[in-house]
């Protein structure tokens, strides 16, 4: 897993696996926002299984999928995601483009 941290709330990674969501909690992360449709690869974990792995240890998500153009709701989404989840937040995508894109769209409406 490769984190970047873009702020002290807020870092994107690559997708991320089951085992991985563990790490998250051990490295002291309090939500997870999933920024992949489901069924994007073949064998991508689906957002429900990351989603009750990271219920079963006390961490919040949210899933905004976006593919291509972020649209204004999917930034919307994410606004209220940053203002309603517990930090520190890690978003994750495919490559954690799109988690730094939609962030970075957020900027201006926060």
């Amino acid at each position: 897993m490769q984190i970047r941290q873009l702020t002290e709330e807020y870092s994107v990674s690559p997708q991320i696996s089951l085992e991985d969501v563990q790490t998250l909690k051990d490295m002291g992360y309090k939500s997870i926002v999933c920024h992949r449709p489901d069924d994007e690869d073949p064998g991508q974990p689906s957002f429900d299984e990351i989603a009750a792995k990271a219920a079963e240890l006390g961490l919040e998500t949210a899933h905004i999928p976006v593919v291509g153009q972020i649209p204004a709701d999917a930034v919307r989404a994410m606004v209220d995601a940053l203002d309603e989840l517990p930090k520190p937040m890690l978003g994750y995508c495919r490559s954690g483009n799109r988690s730094t894109v939609i962030y970075q769209q957020t900027l201006h409406l926060r």
